[in-house]
């Protein structure tokens, strides 16, 4: 117990940093917003944002910030220059370009007409986002379109793009008034570590301010999201987004150039189309509206981490307890080796389980995502508590065939009948996510916790219990290969630097390895 309490001190240890990432006294210069919530999206013509809800948010943001950016003018949005005049607020208007003409050309006159009809709140026009990265349009139409605004506006008209598509399009240069370049060092195609992100975002603003020289250079998108995988050494944590945003700001500062944050509220429709992390870049929740880092109080990855190591503790207690109830009944039960093996399971699952725990609720994405996640986490909870009744009683681990075999070869016994199910669970869902990590991992998180929970006490009862002599089935068999198949993917494809993609390996490893001894 004193260990699980020893890791959760140490993992709810918050850290201080030298200025809020957030501080009223001292308000950012802008930041991206977009109003949407819950159910909302952008990717339906049939949402509609209200005024109420606009002027909710932008209320809440005229405290932190005297800017926003938007993206752009459907769906409601139109209201937000009006809305933010009255709060008080300045806008960075954008107009969203795709492939579609004429929503392109009511983008275009809407935000024309937003510009002189609040010209004391419009302070710019972005033309396009990112339409080059998606490939919508040339970069000649581009510049025809932002030309063709910029003769009908007294603003200025810049474009917006990640800083490589600036770089490899340096004709933009005559049409803009200046450059946006959004700089995601955790988007990278070699991620950048929360620690270097700042430096690495100065360095790339002087390499852009060279290749268009006289042309001001704003970090129009820079940010770290606070949930989410993994890439390469880039971690998306609480402590980190905070981190990253106090020190870029504080670079702008020192440096004098202009910042816009991404962004104000998590967006959880986002999570639909690019995992966790798409939904866990806002400075706010996106539910609650509540700013993650009041100014003065310490950030933690685990702001709940009593709780969660109570919790740990309470299950731990209950897996010693059914290691006890069980010799009780066996007391013929030999040595201290099941012990051993209850007291590491017991310990593992202690600790991991706050962990497992938050992870489902961050990372669950609709009703599949909770039901997934969701049986992973049951399944990994009871995973110890009957492993430490086998390992008193001696019983090695459950076989596919006991639950699922011709009669004659299923198992009457209740507990085999639950472990077995438990162990169809976290075969099932770690499969999933392996195929997963092989065939779209961009997106999929790594349930590191959950399944190490899972399959240790497996691996005990396998080791200290080994199957009876028999041949081996095939089910099991087939299961382990596919597991030592997508560790070896996953190895060389996230690199050995992440890692909650190593230690997700390591687990199915132990389940592969766990599977293959199975015997029918």
């Amino acid at each position: 117990m004193g260990a699980i309490a020893a890791v959760w001190w140490w993992l709810g240890t918050p850290v201080h940093l030298v200025r809020a990432p957030i501080d009223p006294n001292d308000k950012v210069q802008c930041i991206s917003y977009a109003p949407f919530r819950s159910h909302q999206t952008s990717l339906s013509s049939a949402t509609q944002v209200s005024r109420e809800q606009i002027a909710e948010d932008l209320a809440q943001l005229a405290e932190i910030s005297d800017c926003i950016r938007t993206y752009a003018t459907d769906l409601g949005l139109d209201q937000i220059p009006e809305l933010a005049s009255q709060a008080g607020l300045k806008v960075i208007q954008g107009i969203f370009l795709d492939k579609d003409q004429q929503k392109n050309r009511n983008q275009i006159s809407t935000a024309i007409r937003l510009a002189r009809e609040y010209p004391g709140t419009v302070i710019a026009l972005v033309v396009g986002n990112e339409t080059l990265l998606r490939k919508d349009i040339t970069v000649s139409d581009l510049a025809d379109t932002i030309r063709s605004v910029k003769a009908q506006v007294s603003v200025p008209v810049t474009y917006a793009d990640v800083w490589e598509f600036w770089l490899s399009n340096r004709e933009l240069y005559d049409a803009v008034d200046f450059v946006t370049i959004h700089i995601l060092p955790y988007w990278e195609n070699v991620p950048i570590p929360a620690e270097s992100a700042a430096t690495h975002a100065d360095t790339i603003r002087r390499q852009v301010a060279a290749a268009f020289p006289g042309k001001e250079i704003l970090i129009g998108e820079i940010g770290w999201p606070s949930q989410g995988r993994m890439r390469e050494s880039a971690l998306p944590s609480r402590i980190n987004q905070a981190r990253v945003v106090s020190e870029v700001l504080d670079l702008a500062r020192r440096e004098n150039f202009r910042v816009n944050l991404f962004e104000a509220y998590d967006e959880s429709w986002k999570r639909e189309i690019e995992g966790t992390v798409g939904g866990s870049w806002g400075l706010f929740g996106g539910e609650q509206r509540v700013l993650k880092y009041p100014a003065g109080i310490p950030v933690s990855n685990f702001p709940l981490w009593k709780l969660q190591m109570s919790c740990g503790v309470a299950l731990a207690t209950l897996v010693f307890a059914a290691a006890w109830l069980t010799s009780r009944r066996k007391p013929a039960s030999s040595g201290l080796a099941p012990w051993f093996g209850v007291a590491i399971s017991a310990t593992t699952a202690g600790i991991l389980f706050g962990v497992a725990a938050q992870k489902v609720f961050f990372e669950s994405v609709g009703a599949g995502g909770w039901l997934l996640w969701s049986s992973l986490l049951a399944a990994a909870t009871v995973s110890p508590v009957l492993g430490a009744n086998a390992l008193m009683s001696g019983r090695p681990p459950p076989s596919f065939q006991e639950l699922l075999g011709p009669k004659g070869y299923r198992t009457e016994s209740m507990l085999v009948t639950m472990h077995g199910l438990a162990l169809i669970v976290i075969v099932v869902t770690g499969t999933a996510t392996a195929l997963g990590l092989v065939f779209d991992p961009r997106f999929i998180d790594f349930p590191f916790a959950a399944l190490t929970m899972a399959t240790l006490p497996l691996a005990a009862m396998t080791l200290l219990n080994p199957p009876r002599k028999g041949s081996r089935p095939v089910a099991e068999s087939l299961f382990a290969g596919v597991f030592v198949g997508a560790v070896i993917y996953v190895i060389f494809n996230e690199g050995t630097a992440n890692w909650q993609a190593m230690w997700t390996c390591a687990a199915f490893l132990l389940l592969a390895a766990t599977l293959w001894r199975a015997r029918a």
